[in-house]
């Protein structure tokens, strides 16, 4: 963050008055007329989606895109022993494809991967926060329970009243 948007951010606080004061989260404002925020969701679901079409993409590129493999390697090889230039010029696109196709399929897998680790990763992050929640729950749940009105002194911390003498 640069110095001029911290000085903006702390004048927009300022300009929101002091009796504002209040906890903000990271947030898009509403979009007038709308009822919903502009933050980003997504679920499970979406992203088992995704990883499942980035598998089954990479599946289909591995039977299909490297059919002309030993076709090409075998006419490269062919053209190149009987002297025509022809057979290098094949050789060098075939050699382009390979790579281009292996970075293809390299793209495909770590999609595939990324949804599966993420769906991990943020389903561990919502327990930890759904634990972290509900200890919160519970410890305020324990300041509830007043003994006294609010305001008054507990009468357990008044002075004790002097014993009798016997």
């Amino acid at each position: 963050m640069a110095w001029d948007e911290w000085e903006q951010l702390k004048s927009n606080a300022a300009a929101r008055g002091s009796g504002s004061a209040r906890m903000q989260l990271n947030h898009v404002a509403p979009i007038e007329g709308s009822t919903t925020y502009g933050d980003l969701k997504v679920t499970n679901a979406d992203l088992a989606a995704i990883g499942k079409e980035a598998h089954s993409l990479y599946d289909q590129l591995w039977k299909k895109a490297r059919v002309a493999q030993s076709a090409s390697e075998s006419a490269a090889g062919d053209l190149t022993t009987q002297g025509f230039t022809l057979g290098k010029g094949l050789k060098h696109v075939h050699q382009r494809w390979e790579d281009q196709l292996n970075s293809l399929l390299d793209a495909c897998a770590q999609i595939a991967n990324h949804m599966h680790v993420t769906q991990k990763i943020h389903g561990g992050n919502d327990g930890y926060i759904a634990r972290t929640m509900s200890s919160i729950d519970t410890l305020d749940a324990g300041f509830d329970d007043r003994v006294g009105a609010p305001g008054k002194k507990n009468p357990v911390y008044e002075n004790p009243k002097p014993k009798k003498k016997q």
